[in-house]
């Protein structure tokens, strides 16, 4: 009786799985589509997880991902923390500047930017010519749960890492604002926020529109 019973549930489950994918990668294709060749940009405070996402999104809209701070780093030959230490904070701004504006030239892709970049007045106009922006928002909690599983963040290296967090939103927050779109990130798998994103730019790429209609 068992074994009768279990042919039909696992069928009916892969078709489950078959239409769930194939739904996916409608919406996907409809993001590429309205995107017109542009890219997405991630913005937000550090530690909200804008790589760890953002590389997931681009993995759904099978575009290639950037991470602007890795980019950085392998220009420089210097981690982040070198750049700061050797250098100081308007030096990295400058080649923050200069590395995003040519990722961007590169071509379509999923960016990943660092927590400060957006503050740069040329950035954002850089990557308002060229990308949708996504402000990947979350709680001071989950910031914070985040951004102290690592050591090697400048900005934190103080006595009072909570403190540091709290003054950079209420100063960034205003500027992220300014981003396309915002989504607020939430204790869920990384695999579910990223298809929320791709979900939420589907429907402010596409107001109206049906993805799964003509497939």
């Amino acid at each position: 009786m068992n074994n009768a019973n279990s042919g039909p549930t696992a069928s009916n489950s892969g078709a489950g799985i078959n239409s769930a994918l194939s739904n996916q990668a409608a919406v996907a294709k409809s993001v590429r589509d309205a995107l017109d060749g542009k890219s997405v940009v991630f913005v937000g405070i550090m530690g909200v997880g804008k790589s760890t996402i953002g590389r997931r999104v681009a993995r759904l809209l099978d575009l290639p991902f950037v991470d602007a701070d890795a980019e950085i780093e392998q220009a420089a030959d210097l981690s982040i923390a070198e750049i700061f230490e050797k250098f100081g904070e308007p030096y990295f701004r400058s080649g923050e500047r200069k590395v995003i504006e040519r990722v961007l030239k590169d071509g379509q892709q999923v960016l990943a930017t660092g927590g400060g970049a957006y503050m740069d007045a040329e950035t954002r106009k850089t990557i308002a010519g060229t990308a949708v922006s996504l402000w990947l928002d979350a709680d001071i909690e989950l910031i914070m749960q985040r951004v102290m599983r690592r050591k090697t963040r400048p900005l934190l290296q103080n006595p009072n890492p909570r403190g540091v967090i709290e003054d950079l939103m209420a100063k960034r927050n205003p500027y992220y604002a300014e981003a396309d779109c915002r989504f607020v990130s939430h204790d869920v798998s990384r695999d579910t926020i990223a298809a929320e994103i791709v979900d939420m730019l589907n429907r402010k790429l596409n107001p109206g529109k049906d993805p799964l209609v003509n497939q």
